[in-house]
């Protein structure tokens, strides 16, 4: 459990923009209130819809939006939390989640990398594995997010299992 860091300019564009906030005379506050409520209950529902979509279990999972996207629920192993992590921070507009996602059969943790312009699988399985060849090891972690070895983007975070 703790705190993790994304860019939050990169990732899947799952949020409408935003409307922008107006100064407004004090008659129309509470419409405005409701505005932004409506739009972070649209946020929210986009960022589950996306977690869901990928079919990782968890168990009673709750998203709420603040100064970060705070995740709770239940795993069996740190594998699908960290993976519940990165879809919710890999998400253009979210720079913190904060877990506090509960793990029934705790292992190690997988390390997490962020992705910098010219890195390829491959590259970053040399840095970490010592070996270009082992970015299997990396794709296979990051499944159901990464659909495709080439396609990964500056700014994604990934997770880098121990080989």
């Amino acid at each position: 459990m703790g705190l993790f860091s994304f860019i939050k300019d990169a990732g899947a564009k799952v949020f409408g923009k935003k409307e922008e906030k107006q100064q407004a005379p004090n008659p129309q506050i509470a419409e405005h209130i409701q505005k932004e409520e409506a739009i972070e209950k649209s946020q929210l529902e986009g960022l589950r819809d996306e977690v869901l979509a990928l079919n990782i279990p968890i168990e009673n999972m709750n998203l709420v939006f603040g100064q970060s996207v705070t995740v709770t629920g239940k795993t069996k192993t740190n594998a699908e939390r960290e993976k519940i992590i990165l879809a919710v921070g890999n998400v253009e507009g979210v720079s913190i989640v904060e877990d506090r996602i509960e793990v029934e059969q705790p292992e190690p943790e997988a390390q997490f990398y962020t992705v910098k312009k010219g890195d390829s699988l491959s590259k970053i399985a040399g840095a970490f594995y010592d070996d270009v060849k082992a970015y299997p090891v990396i794709f296979e972690a990051n499944k159901p997010m990464l659909k495709d070895p080439s396609l990964i983007y500056p700014g994604q975070v990934l997770r880098i299992p121990a080989k």
